[in-house]
C-alpha cells in the first residue's frame, strides 16, 4: 500500500528537522536530502507498529489542515508500506509444515534445503520478486 504523507521541516542548528503529524513523530537530517529519506524510515517503521498492533494507519492529512509557520517548509513524503516491510522486516518465522515421510526423506538424501524451497516457491506464486 503507498501513501504520501505531508512532512513539515524547519532549518535547526545546521540540520533540518521534519515533523510528521499524522504520526506526530519527529525525525531530523544534516541536509534536506537526508530529512526525506529519514521521514520516509519513520513512517515506514511506524507504520510496520502500528500493523502488528492491528491499529489502521492514518490517512494523509491535507495541506489545509495543516499550520505552517513563515519558516516551515511542507513536504511530501512518499512510502510504499508493503515494500517497506519487504525490505526492513526480515525476521525468520517458523511455520510447520507438512510433507509425506518419502518426499522429505528424498529431499534431505539430496541436500536440498526445504525452507528455501518453499520460500521460492511462495514468491513464485505472490507473483513477488526476491527482494
Amino acid at each position: 500500500m503507498k501513501e504520501v504523507y505531508p512532512v513539515i521541516f524547519q532549518k535547526s542548528d545546521g540540520c533540518f528537522v521534519g515533523y510528521i503529524p499524522d504520526f506526530q513523530i519527529n525525525t531530523q537530517g544534516i541536509d534536506f536530502a537526508e530529512a526525506i529519506m529519514m521521514a520516509r524510515d519513520a513512517i515506514g517503521l511506524m507504520g510496520i507498529d502500528m500493523e502488528e498492533d492491528g491499529e489502521a494507519l492514518p490517512k494523509p492529512s491535507p495541506s489545509a489542515q495543516l499550520t505552517l509557520e513563515d519558516c516551515d517548509i511542507l513536504a511530501y513524503v512518499d512510502v510504499d508500506f508493503t515494500d517497506y516491510r519487504r525490505r526492513h522486516d526480515m525476521r525468520t518465522v517458523r511455520r510447520n509444515v507438512s510433507l509425506p515421510c518419502w518426499l522429505d526423506a528424498a529431499a534431505e538424501r539430496a541436500g536440498i534445503n526445504v525452507s528455501a524451497v518453499l520460500q521460492k516457491a511462495l514468491k513464485n506464486e505472490l507473483n513477488l520478486a526476491d527482494a
